[in-house]
């Protein structure tokens, strides 16, 4: 029986159609209980056994799993960002690793948008306030005429950009391979990154968790952003500095953040972001949409059964 490795807990609870169209292409699945499977007790009886894995964003596959793996052909990883995968060594092995493109980009951008508006008028706070009896009726800000940055012009901030523009914002991009046409299109000014982070009231990450990108927002990033301006993050956690973040929050010199990713995942609560009013967070879920989980079901299922069957798989990256 060919088994696939399925790392993320309840993937195929709401696609049981999914889970069937691997079993009745004969694979024996097996799930993972936890969302850190890399402490399945389990795993080093299994990893021998398996020809193919779907993977999250949590937990690194590397060269030390590939020599235990010895039978797996692929990995299918939901979402886009494959910095968890070591690409090279997958390779090297004879892995090949596919990705389901932008199948959630409009579930993160809608995230994104949600986390802005939230930011702006402090609906969290309001929330706790009023199931508190605390009948505080704090003055919010509306985006209307907001300068609005996006680090990153890819397909999630291009939604994003396309969905701000009924707000009646104005939109900077940076990215170092823009898409000139789309963002003319959407009217949205490409500019380098230290204009944007200078120029505008709210920055939006959206770029990808690369080496170059590493604790790209650092101390000297947030000094040059507006006093009092907001900060998103729903890209790569390893993007920013979260003590810089930390710091930025807690001086004042950010009004606000809203953060999806963490610099270790599943985040640490330990971190003294957790502590600040000011900051929201949320578990990574960006593009867990049952719209997006059930693309994400259907390309991870059908790029293993493509690869096992000695197919070209669908968003083949490696």
């Amino acid at each position: 029986m060919k088994k696939v490795f399925v790392t993320i807990p309840d993937l195929h609870a709401k696609n049981p159609e999914v889970k069937e169209l691997l079993i009745s292409s004969g694979f024996e699945i097996i799930e993972s209980p936890v969302i850190d499977w890399t402490s399945f007790e389990k795993l080093d009886e299994i990893l021998p056994e398996i020809c193919g894995a779907i993977a999250g964003g949590v937990g690194k596959w590397d060269e030390s799993l590939f020599k235990k793996a010895k039978n797996l052909k692929i990995i299918a990883k939901t979402g886009k960002g494959l910095d968890n995968i070591d690409l090279a060594k997958a390779r090297k092995y004879g892995i090949s690793v596919t990705n389901t493109g932008s199948a959630n980009a409009n579930g993160v951008a809608e995230l994104a948008v949600g986390l802005i508006l939230s930011l702006v008028r402090q609906i969290p706070l309001l929330n706790n306030n009023t199931k508190s009896r605390i009948w505080n009726r704090i003055a919010g800000c509306e985006i209307m005429g907001k300068k609005v940055g996006l680090l990153g012009f890819g397909a999630i901030a291009q939604s994003v950009a396309q969905k701000l523009s009924g707000f009646g914002t104005k939109l900077y991009a940076y990215d170092l391979y823009p898409n000139y046409d789309i963002a003319k299109k959407l009217n949205v000014e490409v500019a380098d990154l230290d204009f944007v982070l200078r120029n505008s009231d709210i920055v939006c990450v959206h770029l990808p968790g690369v080496k170059d990108t590493e604790k790209l927002m650092s101390e000297s990033k947030f000094s040059i952003m507006k006093d009092g301006a907001y900060f998103i993050n729903v890209a790569r956690g390893s993007i920013v500095d979260e003590k810089a973040l930390y710091n930025a929050l807690l001086t004042g010199k950010l009004a606000g953040a809203a953060i999806d990713v963490y610099e270790r995942e599943p985040a640490t609560y330990d971190s003294p972001l957790f502590k600040l009013d000011n900051i929201i967070c949320t578990p990574h879920i960006g593009g867990t949409t049952y719209e997006s989980l059930t693309s994400d079901c259907m390309l991870t299922a059908g790029a293993i059964i493509d690869v096992i069957n000695g197919k070209a798989p669908q968003n083949l990256v490696n």
